[in-house]
């Protein structure tokens, strides 16, 4: 009977190098996928010839090879590549270097990733589906290399710590406790839900206040083609009559011709030069902290944007806490994560405290960013050793305020937006009968 050497991985993606006995090559595998392994190469070991017969890793992989040895297959035939080829495979790289991996994209992968590994699917045969059907080409590279590397014997953290751009540390610190504890299926299953919760969030946001931007853009659109347009046919028509203009429409014939004049290209500019100072002061410590400071200040967004972070915060700590990490690992990763440099100060300083053997809601009643309620139920949390139970009932309680908030300001906007359409609209045709009137009352 002979034998055959294989590599293979477990369902917790452990590296195996073993032998095995049986009758052929097929009888080998089935022998090992009963075995619950997931085989990554099988050679059969000739004892009179004394080599190795290699065999494909799996029948997923039978008829690949490697890029060097399908362009030697290729010279030996004598095939060209095709020009059309080169021009999709520039596309490609095109779209693989430059196209923008999304939440919903890391949404829809996280949650069918953690599907495939709780139900049993060994860690390399998931990744080999989902590097087949994940349509962002970026994410799809990415993927691959990954699975690469937990092939040559990296864990799945590590390798995917290699793609920092695209998993943030709050994923890479989940999957490692998860890898640590032995519960990578659960982890995986938490991250899903994690980013699930987040997406729901930032759609309800974004939902929420694309009606108002919509309606803001057409009334700025509409009053600067009525001013620089419809305007200029009237003051012609007003000039011709001889009588004096209105002041009031004397002033928007003057914004009217400011509109039209070179000067407005030194308005945008201006414009641009400040848009880009306050970004590149934003990325400063300081500045971030300053503008998001203000921004909490703002009534009624204000509120909206301290309880996002506020329901931000709650929800990722959480998730890390529940999935195994060390509470100073959890709140090193939530200020790095933190979109608001005003939480993320007040992080630091609960990080601090907890160093030194102090409690979490100590600091927190302190800064001013966390409500009352908030501090008493972490403090009710710690008390009662129920702190990620706590922290999750503070985010579901948050996202529901959230919600609630938006809607309410959405109410709010939409017949201000609807009046300050027609403001406008009014006040430009106020200015052009205004002349009118004046010329009438003056036949009179």
């Amino acid at each position: 009977m002979p034998t055959f050497t294989y590599k293979a991985r477990d369902n917790r993606g452990e590296l195996q190098e073993s032998s095995i006995l049986a009758d052929d090559m097929i009888q080998a595998k089935a022998t090992l996928k009963q075995g619950g392994l997931w085989v990554l190469d099988i050679k059969q070991i000739d004892k009179t010839e004394k080599k190795e017969i290699p065999e494909p890793a799996n029948p997923f992989a039978a008829g690949q090879m490697s890029e060097g040895q399908e362009q030697s297959s290729e010279v030996k035939a004598g095939f060209k590549p095709a020009s059309t080829e080169k021009t999709k495979t520039t596309f490609e790289d095109f779209l693989t270097k430059y196209q923008p991996i999304t939440l919903k994209d890391m949404v829809i992968f996280s949650r069918q990733f953690a599907s495939m590994v709780e139900a049993g699917v060994a860690l390399l045969r998931a990744l080999n589906v989902m590097t087949d059907q994940t349509q962002n080409p970026r994410l799809r590279k990415a993927l691959s290399e990954i699975r690469r590397d937990i092939e040559q014997g990296s864990t799945l953290s590590d390798a995917l710590d290699k793609h920092s751009k695209i998993f943030d540390r709050l994923y890479i610190s989940m999957v490692r406790a998860g890898e640590a504890g032995g519960v990578l299926d659960k982890v995986l299953n938490r991250l899903a839900i994690f980013l699930e919760e987040r997406s729901k969030l930032t759609q309800q946001v974004r939902a929420a206040m694309t009606y108002p931007v919509v309606v803001m853009l057409i009334a700025v659109g509409v009053f600067y083609a009525m001013l620089t347009l419809v305007l200029p046919t009237f003051s012609g028509l007003f000039a011709s009559l001889g009588s004096e203009l209105p002041a009031y429409t004397r002033f928007l014939i003057s914004i009217s011709e400011f509109l039209r004049s070179w000067y407005m290209l030194l308005l945008i500019g201006g414009i641009i030069a400040i848009g880009w100072a306050l970004k590149n002061f934003y990325q400063t410590k300081q500045g971030k902290f300053t503008i998001d400071f203000t921004l909490l200040q703002v009534p009624v967004f204000g509120d909206i944007l301290r309880k996002v972070a506020v329901a931000r915060f709650t929800r990722t700590f959480g998730t890390l806490t529940k999935s195994g990490v060390p509470i100073i690992s959890a709140l090193d990763v939530v200020k790095d994560s933190a979109d608001n440099e005003v939480l993320a100060r007040a992080v630091e300083a609960v990080q601090s405290k907890v160093q030194e053997g102090g409690t979490i809601n100590g600091p927190m009643s302190e800064s001013k960013i966390f409500p009352p309620m908030v501090t008493q139920m972490v403090a009710i949390g710690e008390e009662t050793g129920q702190l990620e139970n706590m922290l999750e009932k503070i985010a579901d309680f948050y996202d529901i305020e959230v919600a609630t908030a938006v809607e309410g300001l959405t109410s709010l906007l939409e017949p201000i937006m609807i009046v300050t359409l027609g403001g406008l609209v009014g006040a430009i045709v106020i200015g052009m009968y205004l002349p009118i009137f004046s010329v009438i009352s003056q036949i009179q």
